[in-house]
């Protein structure tokens, strides 16, 4: 697969999504075991989840500890596989979501996080939503400490602003290597934090980069442009979809969530589709 910059590492052009395979109507166990491998069988070296990702009030780091035990039992060598977590974003277990971003909590939830991960660092560790009861920069100076305990190797933010990217990297001293913000053919309006981390040479992360969970079936519908280029090149309009993203900047690593693993390699096959330019003008003028 095409390897992208996350940092100081190369990591494959397309990522996974853990967050379907442990939020509401999740699947049994085996077959996300089964979705993960898939990816990585299929070349993917990027896989994100969060604490949050987990459907009950008990189960704080269920997807963590899924991907852990995938890739514990995986037949590749998993050393090479980068897993980003985040931290902040909380599940109370009545479907709602609240956040914490005072930097003692997120201190705790980072070494949870790691303990989870059964790893000495995390290897990204993102800020995950902006908390209006704290100060960004308090929030963001865990994540400095963080990285100068030892406790994580790269950071990351998501959900955030142009202003929020360029204050965390000034906290960070310049260390900011990724943004994770929603991105996709039917939400737009991060494009221009896109722009502003393709200028600064920081990796953006498009979450529900198909259109979420519940939307992203009917990609090809909602879409007629990108529907009309997948007939062209007889492929899905999700494949579309993830390779105009991956044509918007060399910094873009979309990270389609899966549940499936007929869904994740279909994805992945992305990273081949290369359209032409009067393809890509007319996707992003759709």
């Amino acid at each position: 697969m095409e390897q992208r910059a996350l940092g100081d590492l190369q990591v494959g052009a397309i990522g996974l999504g853990g967050m379907p395979m442990s939020i509401e109507g999740r699947p049994e166990e085996e077959r996300s075991v089964r979705t993960i491998h898939a990816a990585l069988d299929a070349g993917v070296t990027l896989v994100d989840t969060a604490d949050a990702y987990h459907r009950d009030a008990g189960e704080v780091g269920h997807n963590e500890s899924l991907i852990a035990k995938a890739l514990g039992s995986w037949s590749g060598d998993a050393s090479g596989i980068l897993v980003a977590t985040k931290g902040g974003h909380l599940r109370p277990g009545d479907g709602s979501w609240t956040q914490n971003g005072r930097p003692e909590y997120l201190k705790e939830a980072a070494k949870a996080s790691a303990q989870r991960l059964g790893v000495d660092a995390i290897g990204l560790y993102q800020f995950h939503r902006p908390d209006p009861e704290v100060p960004y920069a308090e929030s963001v100076g865990a994540l400095r400490d963080l990285l100068d305990e030892g406790v994580i190797r790269m950071a990351g933010i998501s959900n955030a602003s142009v202003a929020q990217i360029d204050e965390a990297n000034e906290v960070l001293g310049g260390r900011l290597v990724s943004v994770q913000n929603q991105f996709s053919p039917a939400f737009r309006s991060s494009l221009e934090e896109l722009r502003h981390c393709a200028e600064l040479g920081i990796a953006f992360l498009p979450w529900s980069p198909l259109g979420g969970i519940k939307k992203a079936s009917g990609l090809g519908d909602d879409h007629g442009a990108f529907a009309e280029v997948a007939r062209e090149h007889g492929v899905s309009p999700h494949q579309v979809a993830l390779a105009w993203e991956l044509a918007l900047a060399d910094v873009v690593i979309p990270i389609p969530g899966a549940s499936r693993p007929e869904s994740i390699t279909d994805s992945v096959r992305a990273a081949d589709l290369r359209l032409s330019a009067d393809a890509v003008e007319r996707l992003s003028a759709s």
